[in-house]
């Protein structure tokens, strides 16, 4: 190996250890949201180890308050944006309590030309006991949003229809699709669609197909 890589690679370890040992919970995420690498503060407000976090979507653990925020996001990003975003957000920790903070993403890359990963930082704000009714049983808690394209895609239609009927980019739409791909492990859109029904998002024996959950 190399001085120069020698030296690259001492940096990075070094970095891995700091990053460990920040007390603020602190995630690397790539630019749909995925989970990189978690430190252990950001791993305890849900309940697992750093590694059980990779490959997950941030949006899914710490649910935003405003999706119209995390609407405005995406399309920033995709057009390459540099600022820093703030996202409201929610979750429920180990304790069983629900808490509220605000998540804070920084693209962070090389050089401008690269897509960038994102730098998320979380905030607690304060936490509240869970209220005492619950979601019914087996249903999947989706956006009104995402409703509406898992309902569209149901009847057959493209990204640019669902675009149009949705007032949504086609990158707007294919981040939805992927968020909830993400969410259910779905490998493609048939199946994503099956389990929209099998979740009890989509309504069954209902044509044109209609949405049961809107949020």
């Amino acid at each position: 190996m190399d001085l120069a890589r020698l030296e690259a690679v001492r940096w990075r370890n070094r970095a891995l250890l700091l990053f460990d040992r920040v007390a603020m919970p602190v995630a690397v995420c790539d630019v749909y949201g995925a989970v990189l690498l978690a430190n252990p503060a950001m791993a305890a407000e849900c309940g697992v180890t750093p590694g059980r976090l990779r490959g997950r979507d941030v949006l899914d653990l710490f649910v935003p308050r405003e999706t119209t925020q995390v609407e405005r996001i995406a399309e920033a990003l995709r057009l390459r944006h540099r600022s820093r975003y703030q996202v409201s957000v929610r979750w429920r920790a180990p304790g069983g309590t629900e808490r509220y903070g605000e998540l804070t993403a920084d693209p962070v890359s090389d050089t401008v030309e690269e897509t960038p990963a994102l730098l998320v930082m979380l905030r607690v704000d304060g936490e509240h006991r869970p209220p005492s009714a619950a979601p019914a049983a087996g249903r999947a808690r989706v956006t009104p949003t995402e409703a509406r394209i898992l309902a569209l895609l149901a009847a057959g239609a493209t990204t640019a229809r669902v675009a149009r009927e949705t007032g949504l980019t086609t990158d707007g739409v294919t981040y939805h699709l992927r968020r909830l791909s993400s969410r259910w492990q779905a490998a493609n859109r048939t199946e994503l669609v099956a389990r929209a029904y099998a979740l009890g998002v989509l309504a069954p024996g209902v044509w044109p197909p209609e949405a049961v959950v809107a949020g």
